[in-house]
């Protein structure tokens, strides 16, 4: 969840560091700090705080180094403070780290660093790393780096849990060292001069080749040089791959923020996300794909696994799977699925949604899966990710780099792409529905029927002024249109810190409504025509109490009396959510302007979750 950066070239390390670590931002953190190798010795600065705030810090003018290690944190072991924040020292300033991840077995590791005479600074699980590297160097003949090399080896064997780290140190001037373990990290090659990030974009305006490091990968980089180890210290090549991302694409533009652009940025989005996979008049194809009839015919489950908005993105893909494939489908949430002991056979389909590709509970569900020889999907939106390289097959929604932490493109992207798997499946095994095709014509109309919905922001902003001083909003769907209620809710309260909840709309009576009372804001989303009017009857119940009520939907209302309508266009409701979400993710996004809070960096939040 903490943010990573490192530079090795001829050129400043600090502002490149600074530069990296804004860019970062965007994963969510409470602290920052960066260390560099000065002539006499490594220099730490660190702050808690804002990024802005480490670049206003008087010791950051001291800087001069040309080699360093950047960090934001996002607080798990102790509280924000300057003394937590990273990077760490080892007791005699030999060694800095910066680490994401989780240390699980910390505590038993200090008790035993301290009984060999090292004290701690910090409440961190991060501490005890460069400490223990310093222990396991000192036992060394300390005569050249692969000797260093060792000592880390020898730390990591000790680690329980996640982690990505960078490490300097006093004897090596000019290389740094890095390795990994469930947690994310690229190497961005230049000309005389490396790059080192948790997350493609943080350098991607210096380079657009990179170095995907896999699990207990370690890598040394000099200037104009970057070795490999495998994890018995065994040299090996690594291939280089380009990242095709155009870098505007991590710049706001003439947008006021992250998200906004974002949200506007879906027809396009989609459009790159459906590419050549759907073709009218053509069967679907999926070239990442190699699945035949008789595999399909022999899956009794399909499990999708997934965490928050992309889990949502899961449900509205169960419809179509049992509709046209008849296969039973779970969708589960993946910090769940693998302690309820979930029925996973050889007959058993996975597919794990992750918009970065480093969720670490949909990452460890999968790995599951696999122990039991099920075959695996991801869909993720990051080339090279953790999670596409973890599984049998890959599939990208190419959204584009996300910055906001509230997913907006990246979750409709997600629906548009398990609708054209959905159909490749029933494809496959042969289905014969009109109504298959007409869904591939309607799914090739989606990106010009955003641009239609987002027309009405107007319209949207101003009803969000009305209701941006509230405490509770309650959302109501019914079908599909209830996982759209769900999506609806998590965006408000994320960034707007509005409780908001959402319910099937049935279940109103079942006690929701005697949370409803007068002035309290309802928000019902309609797109099903089967239905519609059973949704109708409860907000009728719920106006009947005082309520206010917002409506999306592209049903005829003329004789129902809402406080607000907005009217989408026409589409099946089996992708209804690409279209209806829109007018939810403006309303979210114009309450929290009307607030004046950090819309693409909510508290609390960190956009990449790497730990459980």
């Amino acid at each position: 969840m903490c943010g990573i950066v490192g530079y090795i070239g001829n050129k400043k390390a600090k502002p490149i560091l600074i530069n990296g670590l804004l860019r970062l931002e965007y994963r969510g953190y409470d602290s920052a700090g960066i260390a560099t190798i000065e002539s006499n010795g490594i220099k730490n600065v660190k702050n808690k705080g804002r990024v802005a705030e480490l670049e206003n810090n008087s010791e950051i003018n001291e800087l001069e180094g040309t080699i360093g290690i950047g960090h934001t944190r996002w607080a798990t072991h102790g509280k924000p403070s300057e003394i937590n924040s990273h990077p760490h020292m080892d007791n005699k300033k030999t060694t800095a780290v910066v680490h994401n991840g989780i240390i699980e077995n910390y505590i038993e590791l200090r008790e035993f660093l301290s009984k060999n005479g090292y004290e701690f600074l910090s409440e961190t699980d991060t501490e005890v790393i460069p400490n223990l590297i310093h222990y396991y160097y000192e036992k060394t003949s300390k005569s050249g780096k692969l000797d260093f090399l060792k000592a880390i080896k020898e730390t990591v064997n000790q680690l329980k849990g996640s982690f990505a780290i960078e490490v300097l140190n006093n004897d090596f001037k000019n290389e740094m060292f890095v390795l990994r373990k469930d947690s994310p990290m690229v190497i961005g090659k230049g000309i005389e001069e490396n790059y080192i990030s948790s997350d493609i974009p943080a350098i991607l305006s210096f380079t657009k080749d990179f170095y995907l490091l896999n699990d207990f990968e370690f890598a040394v980089l000099g200037r104009d040089y970057i070795e490999f180890y495998d994890s018995n210290l065994e040299k090996f090549n690594k291939e280089i791959k380009n990242i095709t991302w155009d870098m505007s694409s991590a710049e706001k533009g003439n947008y006021a923020d992250f998200m906004l652009k974002e949200i506007f940025e879906q027809p396009k989005s989609i459009r790159e996300t459906i590419g050549s996979r759907v073709v009218k008049n053509a069967r679907i194809q999926i070239d990442e794909l190699d699945i035949s009839k008789e595999y399909l015919q022999n899956v009794d489950r399909i499990y999708i696994v997934a965490c928050g908005t992309a889990m949502y993105a899961g449900m509205t893909a169960k419809k179509i799977l049992e509709k046209y494939c008849r296969i039973q489908t779970e969708v589960d949430i993946a910090s769940e699925f693998r302690y309820r002991n979930p029925l996973i056979t050889d007959r058993t389909l996975c597919i794990y949604i992750s918009q970065s590709g480093e969720t670490a509970d949909t990452i460890a569900a999968l790995n599951l899966a696999k122990e039991h020889n099920a075959k695996t999907i991801a869909i993720s939106n990051v080339i090279g990710s953790s999670i596409v390289r973890e599984a049998d097959y890959s599939l990208y929604t190419h959204a584009g780099p996300e910055i906001a932490v509230a997913s907006t493109k990246a979750y409709t992207s997600q629906i548009v792409l398990l609708a054209i798997l959905g159909i490749y499946f029933a494809e496959v095994l042969g289905v014969s529905y009109n109504e298959l095709e007409e869904l591939k014509e309607e799914i090739l109309e989606v990106p010009t029927k955003i641009e239609e919905v987002l027309k009405k922001a107007d319209q949207i902003k101003q009803f969000a002024k009305k209701i941006a001083n509230e405490k509770d909003v309650f959302f109501i769907g019914r079908g599909i249109d209830y996982t759209v209620a769900l999506e609806g809710a998590l965006k408000l309260k994320e960034i707007s810190y509005i409780h908001s909840e959402a319910y099937a709309a049935g279940e109103l009576k079942h006690g929701p409504i005697a949370l409803i009372e007068n002035g309290i804001t309802v928000i019902g989303v309609m797109t099903d025509n089967l239905l519609s009017s059973k949704t109708i009857s409860n907000l009728q119940e719920v106006i009947t109490r005082g309520a206010k009520t917002f409506i999306v939907t592209n049903q005829n209302l003329e004789n129902v009396s809402f406080n607000e309508i907005i009217n989408i266009p026409q589409i099946s409701s089996y992708i209804s959510p690409i279209l209806s979400v829109v007018p939810l993710q403006l309303l979210a996004y114009y309450i929290s302007k009307e607030k004046g809070l950090d819309v693409d960096k909510p508290r609390n939040l960190a956009k990449s979750v790497t730990v459980e």
